[in-house]
C-alpha cells in the first residue's frame, strides 16, 4: 500500500526550479565538478539544494494501459459518468456525452459497488491508491433502461427515473444498502469502501466532477448554473460525512474542469463581488475546517487540458503538423515558468504568463494553508507521437519539482502509446522496476526552450541519483551536465524515448569528461532517463 501524501506538501522555490537561473553558482556537498565543456545546452544537477520529497501519487491514469510495464501509482474512477452513478445498482446517465440516457455503461451487474470494485482490486493488485468520486448531485439514476434523453420519460422524470441521492442516510450503515427505497446513500458507499478496500490500497475521494459544467452535461439532474455557495455547502457536507465515516480518506474538491472555472465557477449567478472561485472556495473549506475542529479538504483538485495552439490548432487533438508540435513540447512551461508565453485565449486574458502551478500555491498560501494540489485529469494530445510523449514526460517532472500531491492522466485519443512510455520513463524505465527517486533535488537548464531537465535522489539512498532529460528540438543536442553530489561518477547510462518506436531503449554508458561532468548528445525531440554510476 502507498504511504499516502500529505496536504503539507513541500513546495519548491520558484526562482530557478529548472529554468535559467542557478547556473555556475551552486555547489553541493561534494564541491563543484569542473566544467564539461562546450554542448548545445548547459545543465546543472546540485544534490543538496532544493530538496523536497516527490509525492508517490502522481503517476496516476484514468485508463491504465499495461500497467505492469507503466507501474501507475494512482487509479482513478472518474469522469462525467460518475456525476449521476447510483452505486447501489450501478446504473448512471451519460449526460451530454451520450443522450443524456440512463443505462448499464459502468456495470450491468446489480451487485452494490459493482462499478467501482474493479478498480479497487487492481489497485490493490498494482500497489497503486485508488481514487473515487461521490456524486453530489440531488439525483442519481434509479435505472439502466437506456432508450434516450430521460427528460422525455415525463415531467415527472426525477421521480421515476432518479433517485435522491444524500450525504447521509440518518440510520445504520449496511453493506447490502436497500435499493428499493427512494434514495441513495452516500456515507453507506463510503462505510462500504472503507470495508471493501481494508489492509489494501490508499483510498482518495473526489466531491463529484466539474461541477462548473454541470448545467451542460448534467442538464437532466443540475440544469441550472451552480454557485460559489451552493458548491462550497455541497463540498462542505460530503467532504465532513466522508472524514466522519473513513477519517483516513483523502479528499479532493472542487474538481473544476479548466481555467474559466478556476476563476468565475464558469460564470457563476453569485459570482459577483466574491473574486475568483479558487479563492472563495479555500475560503469556505478553511471556515469549515475551523467548524469541524478537522480538516475536510485535502487537496484542491483542478483539471488541465492545455488551450495552448500551434497554427490555430489546440494540441490536446491527435494533430502532428509542425505549428502544434512546436507549441505542444513547449505548452508544460505553462505550469511553471514565469518567462513563458503560450498562444491561447488565456494568456490573452491575464497578459501575462500562466505559471499554473506556483499560481495555485501562492492561492493556497493565502487562503488555506497546507491544502495539497490535484490535478485528476490533464492531457497534452499526441499522445501517439513523440510530441506527446515529451510533453508528457515534462509534465510528470513539472509535478514532481512543483509539489503537486496527486494526478492521473485522461487519455483523449485512441492512441496513446508514446503517452504511456512517459509515464514508464518515471516508473520503469529499464523494465525492471527502475524508476524515478522519491526526492526531487536541483536541476536546471540554460535553454528552457529547447531542453528540460528533473532530477531526483532516493531518500533510503542518496547516492543514487537519476536525471530526465527532455530535448524539444527537432535536432540533436548535445547537454553538457554537471552534477555535483558527494559520490564521484564516472558513467551515464541513457534510457532514450524517440520518434523512431514507442519504446525506451537502453544506450552505450557516456564516460565522464571530468568527475561529475559530462557531455550528453540527446537524440532529436526525445526523452532521456540517465542514470550515474560510480
Amino acid at each position: 500500500m502507498l504511504a499516502s501524501c500529505g496536504s503539507g506538501a513541500a513546495n519548491p522555490a520558484d526562482a530557478g526550479a529548472g529554468g535559467t537561473s542557478g547556473l555556475g553558482g551552486a555547489t553541493g556537498s561534494g564541491g563543484a565538478p569542473t566544467d564539461p565543456g562546450a554542448a548545445d545546452v548547459q545543465i546543472e544537477v546540485v544534490s543538496d539544494r532544493d530538496v523536497h520529497p516527490i509525492s508517490p501519487l502522481i503517476y496516476g491514469t484514468n485508463a491504465p494501459q499495461n500497467p505492469t510495464l507503466n507501474r501507475y501509482t494512482l487509479l482513478r474512477s472518474g469522469g462525467n459518468r460518475m456525476t449521476a452513478y447510483n452505486w447501489e445498482n450501478n446504473a448512471s446517465n451519460a449526460g451530454s456525452d451520450y443522450l443524456f440516457q440512463n443505462d448499464g455503461f459502468i456495470s450491468d451487474s446489480s451487485t452494490p459497488g459493482a462499478g467501482v470494485r474493479g478498480l479497487l482490486d487492481d489497485a490493490r493488485t498494482q500497489t497503486a491508491a485508488a481514487l473515487l468520486t461521490i456524486p453530489i448531485v440531488d439525483y442519481v439514476a434509479a435505472d439502466k433502461n437506456g432508450g434516450g434523453d430521460v427528460r422525455m420519460s415525463g415531467s415527472d422524470y426525477l421521480t421515476t427515473r432518479f433517485k435522491q441521492n444524500r450525504a447521509r442516510k440518518g440510520a445504520a450503515l449496511s453493506a447490502t444498502p436497500d435499493a428499493t427505497d427512494a434514495f441513495v446513500n452516500e456515507d453507506e458507499f463510503v462505510s462500504w469502501m472503507k470495508t471493501t478496500a481494508a489492509g489494501g490500497p490508499t483510498v482518495l475521494f473526489s466531491l463529484d466532477n466539474e461541477p462548473d459544467l454541470w448545467s451542460s452535461t448534467h442538464a437532466e439532474v443540475h440544469p441550472d448554473h451552480v454557485g460559489y455557495d451552493e458548491l462550497a455547502m455541497r463540498n462542505v457536507t460530503y467532504a465532513t460525512m466522508v472524514k466522519e465515516v473513513f477519517p483516513s480518506a483523502l479528499v479532493t474538491g472542487f474538481v473544476s474542469y479548466g481555467w474559466y472555472g478556476y476563476v468565475t465557477l464558469q460564470d457563476a449567478p453569485d459570482a459577483a463581488g466574491k473574486g475568483e472561485a479558487i479563492d472563495y472556495y479555500l475560503d469556505k473549506m478553511k471556515a469549515a475546517e475551523a467548524t469541524a475542529g478537522k480538516r475536510v479538504i485535502d487537496f484542491l483538485d483542478l483539471h488541465w487540458y492545455p488551450e495552448a495552439s500551434g497554427g490555430g490548432k489546440r494540441i490536446i487533438g491527435a494533430e502532428t503538423t509542425a505549428e502544434v508540435v512546436t507549441a505542444r513540447v513547449q505548452a508544460p512551461r505553462s505550469l511553471w515558468d514565469p518567462t513563458y508565453k503560450e498562444t491561447s485565449w488565456i494568456v490573452d486574458a491575464i497578459h501575462q504568463p500562466i505559471r499554473l502551478l506556483p499560481r495555485v500555491r501562492e492561492k493556497i498560501a493565502a487562503h488555506y494553508p497546507g491544502t495539497g494540489i490535484a490535478i485528476t485529469e490533464w492531457n497534452y494530445g499526441g499522445g501517439g507521437h513523440i510530441s506527446g510523449g515529451i510533453a508528457c514526460a515534462d509534465a510528470l517532472g513539472a509535478f514532481g519539482r512543483e509539489g503537486v500531491g496527486v494526478a492521473a492522466y485522461w487519455p483523449l485519443n485512441k492512441d496513446e502509446s508514446f503517452a504511456n512510455l512517459a509515464f514508464r520513463a518515471y516508473r520503469n524505465f529499464d523494465g525492471q522496476g527502475g524508476a524515478f527517486g522519491d526526492t526531487s533535488i536541483f536541476a536546471s537548464t540554460s535553454d528552457a526552450a529547447t531542453a528540460s531537465v528533473y532530477a531526483s535522489l532516493d531518500a533510503a539512498n542518496p547516492a543514487r541519483v537519476v536525471i530526465v532529460a527532455i530535448n524539444k528540438n527537432a535536432a540533436a543536442k548535445t547537454a553538457g551536465i554537471r552534477l555535483t553530489h558527494p559520490t564521484p561518477f564516472a558513467t551515464l547510462k541513457p534510457f532514450t524515448l524517440t520518434a523512431a518506436g514507442a519504446q525506451l531503449t537502453a544506450g552505450a554508458s557516456v564516460a565522464a569528461a571530468s568527475p561529475n561532468a559530462f557531455v550528453y548528445t540527446m537524440p532529436a525531440m526525445s526523452v532521456s532517463v540517465l542514470v550515474p554510476t560510480p
